[in-house]
């Protein structure tokens, strides 16, 4: 067993972030509290190379290739901005207008550029994550 793979999902985002080198760390710290504070259903961990945030409650049984338990998983491939990767976005009803694309694969995205960026997406973020919830086949 790997040492990563002994943490829990929280120590695992922890340590991430604190090893992370990116322009925009202070950013990925917020939006990791925007996140949690969220729901307490919503459980981190570090998956596809990211922090990334799911859903810890039961569910009915599904096919784990179509991550419906994954909310949203950070992209921080680019230095000047965040891109928040909603895998299953395409279910939401976004009256928010912040998710982003039409991928076939059903996901959806939402860029921020910053903590003051964050601070103003907020409470859309919280929703966009409540309405994800309200989806969730329990």
């Amino acid at each position: 067993m790997t040492k990563s793979a002994q943490q829990s999902g929280e120590d695992q985002v922890k340590a991430f972030i604190q090893k992370l080198d990116h322009p925009l760390k202070d950013t990925v710290e917020k939006l990791r509290q925007i996140i949690l504070q969220t729901d307490k259903t919503i459980g981190e961990q570090v998956k596809w190379n990211s922090p990334a945030f799911w859903y810890t409650g039961k569910m009915k049984p599904f096919d784990p290739k179509e991550y419906k338990r994954d909310i949203v998983v950070f992209n921080l491939h680019k230095k000047e901005y965040i891109l928040l990767v909603f895998p299953t976005g395409a279910t939401i009803n976004d009256t928010t207008g912040l998710l982003e694309g039409n991928y076939t694969d059903g996901r959806r995205v939402m860029k921020i550029t910053g903590k003051k960026d964050a601070e103003v997406k907020a409470e859309g973020l919280k929703r966009l994550i409540k309405a994800w919830l309200n989806f969730v086949d329990r």
